[in-house]
Formats: structure tokens, C-alpha cells, sequence
């Protein structure tokens, strides 16, 4: 049987306000965190750096985390595999560009800009290439283990929210800094700094900062669907 146009109205129309608004930002933050990936960010006063991509995944981690608690495991892993979509567009319009030849006043008057533009992003293929392995990897696994700590449908309150949103996220983005900074950058320079750094920012702003986002996002979420109702 095939979908009628009401039967799709009849969809659009009863898909939560919340699901449909965070959806759109996830997607955002999957190309953001790719592009932001490129500069490392010193964790001052140490020597340690951190990618800066990680501001942009961890909104990644609080999304997928806020959709499995409010709408379920299935849907949250169904939204991070769709993910993968504006992953690979980004990529392959950025060589579709890099490829077309720059205009003649570019080219001419601004050839520091053009050369500054291709150089980062002719390089950043790499960057490109390991954001969906620590993505699809470290993603999944932070629904997995969040879905698996909730237990009883009882256990939702909000301390176990919390935690659960913590231990998920220091867990799935300790992974996610191991394969992500090993494909990205291993033999581009040396890596223990920043490996060192990435995993240690990643974990106290998964136990410090992402408790309260996912708190935060879960409430939003609700306001955004009783404003829908």
C-alpha cells in the first residue's frame, strides 16, 4: 500500500515538536563537529590540547541521549544512523568545491584567502574520514549503555538522569577520542597531548557539564511538545 499525501500530513503532524526540533540540530552539529575538528585548543595552563569538535559532539551525546529518554532506544540509534546523511553531503560538497576553479577575482585579488581556504580543507579529508568511524562508534554505544542504566521504566527520575547521562557520555566520548584522534592526526604530529588532553576534557565535561544539558534538553523537549499540543 502506498503512502497517501494525507497519510504524510497526518505524520508531520504528530511528530513531537521536540523530536522534530532537536533532529534538525543534530544534523547541524554532525558537519559542525567535522569543520571544528581542525583546530586544536590548548587546555591552558597545561601543555594538553583538545580538538575543538568536541564543544559541537557533546551536543551530539546530549541530543541522542535527550531523544532515547524521551522518545526510545530505536528512534535515538534510528537518528544517529541518519546522521551519516549530512556527514557525507558535507564531505562531498567540500570537493566538489576544492575541485571548481576560483573566481578570477579570488584567484587575483584575495590569493591568500583561496590558498589559506584550500589548504585546510585539501588536508582535512582525514578529519572528514575518522569523524564517522568515532562517530557511529562512540554515538551508539553512549544510546546503548544510557538505555541499558535506565533499568525499570520507574528509574527516570531526575538524579538517575543525570547520572546515567554522565557515565554514558565519560564512557562513549573516552572511545570516540581514541579512534577519532588516531585516524585524524597519527603521523601528522605527535599525538599523546592531545589524545591525553581530548579524553580528560571529554570526561569532566561529560560528568561536570552533561548531566545538567541532558536535564536541560529533557525539559526543553517537553516544553516543546505541550506548546505543539
Amino acid at each position: 500500500m502506498t503512502e497517501t499525501t494525507g497519510d504524510i500530513r497526518i505524520k508531520a503532524a504528530t511528530t513531537p515538536l521536540g523530536l522534530f526540533v532537536y533532529t534538525l540540530v543534530y544534523g547541524g552539529m554532525t558537519v559542525l563537529a567535522g569543520v571544528l575538528a581542525f583546530k586544536q585548543v590548548q587546555l591552558y595552563p597545561t601543555d594538553l590540547a583538545v580538538e575543538a569538535g568536541i564543544f559541537a559532539f557533546l551536543l551530539l551525546v546530549v541530543i541522542s541521549s535527550t531523544i532515547a529518554q524521551l522518545y526510545g532506544e530505536k528512534l535515538a540509534n534510528r537518528i544517529v544512523w541518519w546522521g551519516f546523511l549530512p556527514l557525507l553531503l558535507a564531505a562531498l560538497l567540500m570537493q566538489l568545491v576544492l575541485n571548481l576553479p576560483a573566481s578570477p577575482e579570488m584567484a587575483g585579488g584575495r590569493a591568500d584567502d583561496l590558498a589559506a581556504f584550500e589548504q585546510v580543507h585539501a588536508t582535512i579529508w582525514r578529519v572528514w574520514a575518522a569523524g564517522p568511524a568515532a562517530y557511529i562508534v562512540s554515538l551508539l554505544l553512549n544510546v546503548w549503555i544510557f538505555s541499558r542504566l535506565r533499568g525499570s521504566d520507574e528509574n527516570t527520575g531526575t538524579v538517575s538522569l543525570m547520572i546515567r547521562g554522565a557515565i554514558a557520555s565519560a564512557l562513549s566520548q573516552a572511545i570516540d577520542s581514541v579512534i577519532f584522534i588516531t585516524l585524524a592526526f597519527y603521523g601528522q604530529f605527535p599525538i599523546t597531548n592531545l589524545l591525553i588532553g581530548q579524553i580528560l576534557a571529554k570526561v569532566v565535561l561529560s560528568l561536570v557539564l552533561v548531566p545538567f544539558l541532558i536535564t536541560g534538553g529533557v525539559a526543553f523537549a517537553k516544553w516543546l511538545d505541550r506548546r505543539k499540543g
